[in-house]
């Protein structure tokens, strides 16, 4: 679809941070004129859809300065330095819920918001997991929360998941237990 690729004519950095870095691109249009892009460049990320041996779903509650609000999330991180999203998926669900070992499985990866980052998640299920003593981060509080699977579509479709990583691997996880009942899953 070269008829709708933007050529990038210049290129700067108007801010570097420890998270991501924002790029203001000049561009050259399909049709020949010109565009300002803003661009937030990140280094990717998982999000982590943790089956506990209960079958209940290992969530996160946590506050986020950018919503003012605490959200309900699937334990997710970005990935750091040159380790592989499914070592950052292990290392991740680890630090944030203490369960870690068993089962990954990648499941797809989708950009958060293409509009204006670059910003990709790998999602992983994560199954028969063992819990263990949670590890986190220095500076991140969040408590941690189970959640029933059948309580995933009223808490999706009542507002009270609001993340879009969440909604995404929470109806994807939905989709694999629909499709695969009858099919021998568990």
């Amino acid at each position: 679809m070269k008829d709708l690729q933007e050529k990038v004519i210049k290129s700067r950095h108007a801010f570097q941070g420890k998270i991501l870095n924002v790029r203001v691109d000049q561009v050259e249009l399909p049709d020949g004129s010109s565009s300002e892009r803003e661009v937030v460049e990140h280094p990717g990320g998982v999000t982590i859809i943790p089956v506990t041996p209960e079958e209940k779903i290992m969530m996160v509650r946590q506050y986020r300065i950018a919503t003012e609000e605490v959200l309900l999330e699937l334990p997710a991180g970005k990935i750091d330095g040159q380790e592989s999203a499914e070592e950052a998926a292990r290392r991740e669900l680890k630090e944030e819920t203490g369960y870690y070992g068993g089962d990954f499985q990648h499941l797809f990866d989708f950009y958060t918001s293409p509009g204006y980052s670059s910003e990709l998640l790998h999602l992983y299920l994560a199954e028969n997991i063992h819990q263990g003593k949670r590890e986190p981060e220095r500076g991140e509080f969040l408590k941690t929360e189970k959640i029933s699977i059948e309580r995933i579509p009223g808490l999706i479709f009542s507002g009270k998941i609001e993340d879009s990583k969440t909604i995404v691997g929470l109806l994807a996880l939905r989709e694999i237990i629909d499709h695969s009942q009858g099919h021998g899953r568990h």
